[in-house]
């Protein structure tokens, strides 16, 4: 079995950011030189989350105010509102961060059959940052023969 992983680092100026990472993967699955086998792709961060469907910005804007309404958190225009988590105590400010990224998950595995990524019609694979504006690193996994 071969292995090929790569690193990337993202520094999102927005505290939510959702991007779109499916182009990285597929560069990454070619690179791998893996005809059949799977490519993890983790956040590997504890207030990211990495998940995948449409490339439509309505539903975009539909997961943002899911996570927002489940783990409510500072909005966009005031980043000093939202609840009181006890994990801010601590000293931090991004309770709300911790909690989405188990909502959304933090990886996914996509099949690679025949050297591609094997993704339905419709699939992308994105990265939402929950507490960016800052450096924020995720890793690429390519597996199989």
């Amino acid at each position: 079995m071969k292995a090929h992983t790569k690193y990337f680092t993202f520094n999102t100026k927005k505290r939510r950011e959702l991007l779109r990472i499916t182009e990285e993967a597929a560069t990454v699955s070619r690179e791998s030189g893996i005809k059949e086998g799977m490519l993890l792709v983790s956040a590997m961060h504890i207030t990211a989350g990495v998940f995948i469907n449409d490339d439509e910005p309505g539903l975009h804007a539909d997961i943002e105010e899911w996570v927002q309404r489940l783990a409510p958190g500072p909005a966009a225009d005031d980043e000093k509102a939202g609840p009181d988590y006890r994990h801010h105590r601590s000293g931090e400010d991004n309770g709300d961060a911790h909690l989405k990224n188990m909502l959304i998950g933090h990886q996914v595995i996509v099949p690679i059959t025949d050297g591609k990524l094997d993704l339905g019609p419709w699939q992308q694979i994105f990265y939402f940052e929950f507490d960016g504006r800052r450096p924020k690193r995720l890793v690429m996994k390519a597996m199989g023969g």
